[in-house]
């Protein structure tokens, strides 16, 4: 078989989305959509020289106009939507009416729950709906699901996760590859945990919820809760894991600093009035801020997944420590970001035109197995370590 796939955002993430599917997702063809038809060639080109035997095209999309994306989406097999969170809802019912499976990069707790209110009508369609593919909630999801399965009676199963650079520099020590919306949507609200066996919203940056980690390459990391991580998983591992939570990893000091500017009123999106001007908070933090923390091409940047279990397997207690990193690839223009993000959100969408994930609205962690995906993770060069160690 051969697919005819669709990427809605031609960024980075949709870039490495796209190459993982030429590559590997039996792809016919692949057409970039944006907002910004130079960035859509771009993504074009780049793709038709890293990979030959795939037809590659482009067009001009306005992604809000919901008859536009139905007509883009009509005569492909599969999409992912790789541009901002904000849109998904309209993706989703687009993808519907086209009677074409989506899948995206989620991240907005709010927004997925509103995609799942259109499960009936996806199954109706005949087509699946997996949001939040990518690296986190995607590979998280998967990685905590797979490692509370290990256990006969799970206790507690935390991710820490995080894209941090190889070589930090002062004063942020941080590079952002991904969208800058994204990463203060991360920093608002609450992360959605369980505690006992209950829901409990903590909020993001919770100090009680704090702490530091030590790993053999990047020396010490901090660790702290942040929003949208476990968004699906949190209900699909209610009553079978006592305790799940997900912490984002960084370099000691990032939280202290962002923090500060949460604190402070920039992530607000009321407007304000400044010498006379409605200006909103958010917008003005994102001027300034990606500037100075955008990676600049060439940057080298590693992916950390640590997923720590506890519980009761085979008449014992037992941890489980699974650790999955990805580094940036020495042979193509992406980052390890891109890589974590695009190529995981390419195994699902190429799962899901195959037909094995099912129809309706599909949770990222029921959307494939999690032996299956290190699998997966491993012919791309995944480094993948689990330990196994008895407790008292």
């Amino acid at each position: 078989m051969s697919y005819h796939y669709g990427i809605i955002g031609a960024g980075r993430q949709g870039v490495a989305a796209a190459y993982d599917l030429a590559l590997r997702g039996e792809a016919a063809s692949i057409t970039f959509a944006d907002q910004d038809e130079r960035t859509a060639r771009q993504a074009s080109e780049l793709l038709s020289s890293l990979v030959d035997g795939v037809k590659s095209g482009f067009v001009r999309l306005d992604a809000t106009d919901p008859a536009a994306v139905r007509e883009f989406m009509a005569d492909l097999d599969g999409v992912l939507g790789a541009a901002s969170w904000r849109l998904n809802v309209g993706l989703t019912d687009a993808a519907v009416d086209a009677r074409t499976h989506l899948a995206d990069l989620g991240g907005n707790s709010e927004v997925v729950w509103e995609q799942f209110e259109r499960s009936d009508a996806a199954r109706e369609a005949g087509i699946a709906i997996v949001p939040d593919c990518g690296q986190v909630p995607g590979t998280g999801a998967n990685l905590l699901a797979l490692v509370a399965s290990r256990f006969d009676a799970a206790d507690t199963v935390v991710l820490y996760d995080g894209g941090i650079p190889l070589h930090p520099e002062d004063p942020w020590k941080y590079k952002l590859t991904f969208n800058m919306d994204g990463l203060t949507n991360e920093y608002w609200g609450h992360a959605h945990y369980l505690i006992d066996g209950e829901p409990v919203d903590v909020e993001v940056f919770d100090p009680a919820e704090y702490e530091t980690l030590e790993f053999e390459r990047f020396g010490t990391l901090e660790a702290f809760p942040t929003s949208g991580g476990l968004t699906t998983v949190s209900r699909t591992l209610r009553g079978k894991v006592r305790t799940l939570k997900n912490k984002t990893l960084r370099y000691p000091g990032h939280v202290a600093q962002f923090k500060a500017f949460r604190d402070a009123g920039f992530f607000d999106e009321t407007p304000v009035e400044v010498d006379g001007v409605e200006v909103i908070p958010r917008h003005v933090f994102h001027a300034l801020i990606e500037p100075k923390i955008r990676a600049p091409e060439g940057f080298r940047d590693v992916i950390v997944n640590r997923v720590v279990g506890t519980g009761e397997r085979h008449g014992r207690r037992e941890r489980i420590t699974l650790d999955v990193i990805v580094d940036k690839p020495e042979d193509l223009p992406f980052t390890a970001m891109q890589v974590a993000t695009g190529w995981h959100a390419a195994i699902i969408l190429h799962r899901m035109v195959r037909g094995m994930c099912g129809t309706g609205a599909v949770e990222v962690e029921n959307a494939i197995d999690g032996d299956l995906l290190l699998d997966e993770f491993r012919q791309r060069g995944y480094q993948i370590d689990e330990r196994v160690e008895a407790l008292p």
